[in-house]
């Protein structure tokens, strides 16, 4: 199948100009890609702008309630473990009302590849401002600017013990189908966060990282193995500092043995890049490990427990008459 054949006959209906374009785009080229099955493939959604996405893509779906896309994407693995199971999110639907349902995901390291799009605004409702927002953002129901802090989805996510981190962007399109392809084949939950630009409502709230004129100074990208370089000359790099991640210049320039090498391996360095949320941003997978797999770990100990009916489990243990 070509990337067009997993579009369904819907109008595509987000505002002109809007990132959701390209992440709808690179999603059905990675599909391509990876020749993903539309029998077996299910895309599972919350509330939200990017929550649309399921209507337009060829596959079974689910547009569920606010926030609670982690628990149908739960459901579905568990009856269904061979199914392919995306979860589809964004930053006001993962990170509000569905806060809890996304850290007990992450946590059980259930295996669906989960793309949260973030654009730091509550898009679908008309810009009010979102968890991700920053603090003094303008907006709809914060016209002083908001007083909040913002959350941070990475850190959010290594502190659930999530398996898999890594961000990418709507206007990087082969880094995001990339990034995309290394969530999908990854064993367990792999959060893959997306800067998507609303154009409406927070217009530019990601241009220092996307716009080319800018973006070598305010960006990097990690491979693992591979040294840290940043700046246009690629002649500074990373050290982690009483737990705190400084730039330092490379002395002698060129000089790699100073240089920080990325080990998406090492929790304490993945939570540092994790945790940068200046003018300076990572890109790439920041963190990954190996570990059980929740609906796999369900299955074995209901083998284990063999077949019961329901009357025996209703009445095993300590029961009374009232």
């Amino acid at each position: 199948m070509k990337a067009k054949d997993y579009l369904t006959d819907q109008d595509v209906r987000w505002c002109p100009g809007c990132g959701d374009y390209s992440v709808l785009k690179q999603l059905t080229e990675v599909f391509e890609a990876i020749g993903a099955d539309p029998d077996n493939t299910v895309l599972i959604s919350g509330i939200g702008c990017s929550s649309r996405l399921p209507y337009y893509i060829n596959t079974y779906g689910l547009h569920g309630l606010h926030g609670r896309a982690p628990a149908i994407a739960t459901g579905v693995k568990l009856a269904s473990p061979d199914a392919d199971v995306w979860l589809v999110t964004g930053d006001g639907d993962a990170l509000s009302i569905g806060g809890n349902h996304l850290i007990h995901l992450l946590r059980r390291n259930v295996n669906v590849p989960i793309l949260l799009f973030n654009n730091e605004v509550y898009g679908l409702t008309k810009g009010q401002y979102s968890p991700t927002s920053q603090p003094g953002q303008h907006s709809r129901s914060s016209p002083l600017g908001s007083i909040d802090q913002a959350l941070n989805p990475l850190t959010l996510a290594m502190g659930a013990n999530a398996s898999f981190i890594a961000r990418s962007m709507d206007r990087s399109p082969a880094h995001l189908r990339e990034m995309m392809i290394a969530a999908k084949a990854h064993h367990g939950s792999a959060l893959l966060e997306i800067y998507q630009n609303c154009n409406v409502f927070n217009d530019g709230a990601f241009e220092r990282f996307s716009n080319k004129q800018h973006t070598i100074d305010h960006t990097f990208h990690v491979e693992h193995g591979k040294p840290i370089l940043i700046g246009k000359d690629q002649d500074k790099t990373l050290q982690l500092v009483q737990g705190q991640v400084e730039v330092i210049k490379l002395s002698p320039a060129g000089d790699l043995s100073q240089a920080w090498t990325h080990d998406i391996h090492d929790p304490i360095k993945a939570y540092a890049l994790a945790r940068m949320a200046g003018d300076l941003r990572p890109f790439g997978i920041i963190y990954q490990c190996e570990r059980p797999v929740h609906e796999q770990e369900v299955h074995r100990a209901m083998a284990e427990q063999g077949q019961q009916s329901l009357e025996v489990i209703l009445h095993a243990g300590r029961i009374w008459e009232v």
